[in-house]
């Protein structure tokens, strides 16, 4: 069982899950520009029906069912989780602190304060218009972000092109290891690119990119957006640095590019 490829690709091979069905063809080698060839591919995407994301070689993609995040609740599971994450934190807050030393030449961040939420307050409203901006363009002009603010990020990376219907469904499909709970952060990037019009990019090691359309406009729908990127459990949010809630809402807004890594 196969799918057809583009014309013109460089040599690589297909990854299939272990009952042999073909998920993905991977490159060989990384590309000589990342940038352009995945915008080469994702321009095409409509016609070919392959999906384009630059990611490690050794994907292990095991079989994977859409209905299960179809039938999977999304705001009961956020709601859920948002309750174990405050019985946490107010257990660590009432403990004793532990002493810290900062380095001299370093500036310590101020105490978090946390979400400023006593209770989940839902899924954040959608920004994506009706008409005016298009998903796929602005995914586009999120790749140069992308470069300026991790350029060696993709020196290693191979070019995937995936059989799937939606870029949410890409981690899932490829059985990605990041260390995200796989339904849940499936289930929130398709809601996202409803949403948001968000656009998986890459998984690169154990760390996820993802271009916005429409980003949030106000530090209120950043609050929403950003509670909702803490309870994927990503490190980077969570653990390291762990940036202030308040710093790291505000970082959202207007952002085109969202950033998650899981140790």
């Amino acid at each position: 069982m196969t799918f057809p490829l583009p014309d013109r690709l460089p040599a690589g091979h297909l990854i299939r899950t272990p009952d042999g069905t073909p998920v993905m063809w991977c490159s060989e080698s990384p590309p000589a520009d990342p940038h352009a060839a995945w915008i080469g591919h994702q321009r095409r995407q409509a016609a070919t029906g392959l999906l384009p994301v630059l990611c490690y070689r050794d994907v292990r993609p095991t079989p994977f069912d859409p209905a299960d995040v179809d039938a999977f609740d999304l705001e009961g599971e956020l709601a859920k989780n948002w309750a174990e994450y405050r019985r946490r934190r107010f257990a660590v807050s009432d403990g004793p602190s532990e002493p810290f030393d900062c380095p001299e030449d370093v500036e310590p961040w101020e105490d978090d304060p946390g979400p400023p939420f006593e209770q989940w307050p839902g899924l954040a409203p959608a920004t994506l218009p009706a008409g005016g901006v298009d998903p796929d363009e602005a995914a586009r002009a999120a790749f140069a972000h992308l470069v300026d603010d991790d350029p060696y990020a993709l020196t290693e990376a191979r070019l995937g092109l995936v059989a799937a219907e939606r870029s949410a469904d890409i981690p899932a499909l490829l059985d990605w290891y990041g260390g995200a709970p796989k339904t849940l952060l499936c289930a929130l990037l398709r809601s996202w690119e409803d949403r948001f019009g968000a656009r998986v990019l890459t998984l690169v090691g154990a760390t996820l990119y993802v271009s916005v359309a429409s980003p949030p406009h106000t530090r209120e729908q950043a609050e929403r957006v950003a509670l909702e990127h803490l309870l994927t459990t990503a490190d980077n949010i969570v653990d390291d640095p762990p940036t202030p809630f308040p710093r790291y809402a505000q970082s959202l807004v207007g952002a085109p590019l969202w950033r998650f890594w899981w140790d």
